[in-house]
């Protein structure tokens, strides 16, 4: 479904991304593992075209959308959960949801979009009138990944969902994140802080250092690999 050749992505003249390469396949659950400031946002963000690559390629059903504009990235059928949140705080919850059907085919179902997230999300429902910005933690990050799903992606990027939440509530995090790969058979690639759940997530895993995949496989040989035992999971 989606392939990534060999990009280099920069910042200005800082270069970021060294020929980093991935794919997820559909209906897969990959994850990007690494320790900070290791280019795994910058990765998610290149793919969007939000960050643009200097060399290499990016093919999305096998068309090459490295030099397209994020929205059209977008209606394509790939949608980014951003680090962050990014939410509208001084907008309702159901008007953050619309806005993420933003697109011309999200906007015809958008009844339909409604309905789904919310049996998805019942919190949200509950909400659906609530400012944005007077959520919990864990309802933002609701509503984050429900804004996303919105556009009705047929991938979707979702970039350290568990970021400045207590754990519990990280936890039910991850248990969306499952319910959308095992049952809505979401593809997924993730960007996940918390290395231990992400490959307990994935199906397979890339390793990401100083801007270079350094390590790539299936998740539980990656988890069981001593020299990512030593390096990342403390082991």
């Amino acid at each position: 479904m989606l392939e990534v050749k060999k990009i280099k992505a920069y910042y200005g003249e800082m270069q970021v991304l060294w020929d980093v390469s991935l794919f997820v396949k559909k209906g897969e659950l990959v994850t990007i593992i690494g320790p900070n400031g290791a280019g795994k946002t910058t990765t998610l963000r290149t793919i969007m075209g939000l960050v643009k690559n200097r060399e290499g390629e990016i093919l999305f059903e096998g068309v090459k959308i490295h030099n397209t504009p994020t929205q059209k990235i977008v209606e394509m059928g790939i949608t980014m959960v951003p680090e962050g949140r990014e939410l509208f705080p001084q907008m309702s919850v159901r008007e953050n949801l619309e806005l993420g059907a933003f697109t011309s085919l999200a906007r015809k179902h958008l009844d339909d979009s409604l309905t789904w997230v919310y049996n998805i999300f019942p919190i949200l429902k509950e909400r659906e009138k609530q400012l944005a910005g007077t959520l919990s933690g864990g309802e933002q990050q609701m509503l984050a990944i429900a804004r996303a799903l919105m556009s009705r992606p047929k991938l979707l990027l979702i970039d350290e969902p568990s970021l400045g939440l207590a754990p519990l509530i990280a936890e039910r995090t991850f248990e969306v994140i499952r319910t959308l790969h095992i049952e809505h058979e979401m593809t997924i690639l993730l960007v996940e802080q918390n290395i231990i759940k992400g490959l307990e997530l994935a199906d397979r895993a890339y390793v990401l250092e100083n801007g270079r995949i350094v390590a790539e496989g299936d998740a539980k040989e990656i988890r069981e690999n001593k020299l990512i035992k030593t390096a990342y999971l403390g082991i």
